[in-house]
């Protein structure tokens, strides 16, 4: 594909003016949608208001005016349909990591006579972190890991739950939710999702695969900003027999009545802990709303059509990588990685001209595609600048190889 077939196919895309919803900086190409979503123009005025009007006003009767003391779940129901849940199944609280710990005590906590938590090596490392905390407080119990491709055969009845991301964090591997989730339930195991590199990026429908659990970010795909808020799913059948073990205040049954005593409030909102964040819940919200009405089959299916032609063009183009992602769309996420010896150097010397992905250890070039703002053209341009690298070499500065905090 030349740079105007690219621009073209932009020009014909009828998902096209959803770029013109983000406020992205001229002159840069930004591949990093997958790891820090890009600002809706619409937030700034959001958050002014919530601060300003709201907050500045009315002070604590936004909680009652507003609706804030509801946000959390009203954004949950918000987020439910991008991954194929009901609406009082999906709570915005706390991080991925936090919620991550909620889940996986309370299914080990309903399965007591079982010891694992099963989960892959090479799995996000909180995720593991979270698993190994639950684990190190829960007596008699451990965290296996087993490679992937004989993960099913190790489900048995020790398994209390079954913790998998369904997006892989580095390869973009995606995984069969379905399969795997009707595997942990045929040994009496739950079956826990990270969907951190799938909501809003591929299609998800938990619901249909049964699952029983999930948690989610709030700041890649779905454009919540730095730090957003994340999400949790419990099934609404598992809502009443699982229990938090943080059992903070917003998750109390009548929180107002400033009782001694914790008693779980019903449904899914005994999984909130301490007070929302406002700011944060609002900047999300407006986040997801970018996503409502918008075809999101076609959304999905450009965003594969994004990867394949990155795919195609580094392997025309450049030589010395090699792809780390599945090829076949219908496993893949919606960002592509590429090994090189010396991909960090390579990924700062591009950021330096202006074409942001990221790098992932030990040796991943990795570039996310946003379909919602992500062209075929900015493809093209960052595969033409990522060339012109290569050939001079001019990832080969000693500038470009001092690690940053962040990679």
């Amino acid at each position: 594909m030349t740079r105007d077939e690219a621009r073209a196919r932009d020009a014909a895309d009828p998902l096209r003016g959803l770029r013109d919803r983000f406020a992205l900086p001229e002159g840069t190409i930004y591949l990093d949608g997958n790891s820090l979503g890009a600002l809706p123009k619409t937030t700034p005025a959001r958050l002014t208001q919530v601060i300003e009007e709201q907050w500045g006003r009315d002070l604590i009767a936004g909680w009652n005016a507003h609706g804030w003391i509801d946000a959390a779940a009203r954004v949950g129901a918000r987020i439910a349909p991008l991954v194929g849940a009901r609406p009082r199944e999906v709570l915005v609280a706390d991080s991925t990591s936090v919620n991550l710990f909620k889940l996986l005590a309370a299914a080990c906590t309903a399965r007591p006579d079982r010891a694992t938590i099963l989960s892959e090596p090479g799995n996000f490392p909180t995720d593991l972190y979270m698993a190994q905390g639950v684990a190190g407080m829960m007596v008699g119990r451990r965290v296996k890991t087993v490679a992937f491709d004989s993960l099913v055969q190790a489900i048995d009845d020790d398994v209390a739950v079954v913790l998998l991301t369904h997006v892989h964090y580095k390869s973009g591997a995606k995984r069969d939710m379905a399969a795997i989730t009707a595997a942990a339930h045929a040994e009496g195991a739950l079956m826990l999702w990270d969907l951190s590199h799938s909501a809003g990026a591929v299609a998800v429908d938990l619901n249909r695969c049964g699952v029983d659990l999930a948690v989610g970010c709030g700041y890649k795909y779905l454009n919540g900003g730095p730090g957003a808020p994340a999400f949790l799913y419990v099934a609404q059948a598992l809502q009443e027999v699982l229990h938090s073990p943080l059992s903070g205040w917003m998750g109390h049954a009548a929180p107002f009545d400033f009782g001694d005593d914790y008693a779980p409030a019903p449904g899914i909102a005994r999984f909130q802990c301490g007070t929302p964040p406002i700011l944060g819940i609002a900047a999300l919200e407006e986040g997801v709303a970018q996503m409502e009405g918008v075809d999101m089959p076609a959304l999905f299916a450009k965003g594969q059509a994004l990867c394949d032609l990155y795919i195609a063009l580094v392997e025309e183009r450049c030589d010395g990588f090699a792809l780390a992602s599945p090829r076949d769309a219908a496993w893949r996420g919606s960002h592509v990685s590429f090994a090189h010896p010396h991909a960090y150097a390579i990924c700062q010397a591009l950021i330096a001209r202006r074409v942001i992905g990221d790098f992932r250890a030990p040796d991943v070039l990795r570039m996310g595609f946003a379909p919602l703002y992500t062209g075929f053209e900015d493809v093209w341009c960052a595969v033409d600048m990522l060339a012109a690298v290569m050939e001079a070499r001019a990832w080969d500065d000693p500038a470009y190889r001092v690690r940053a905090a962040v990679t």
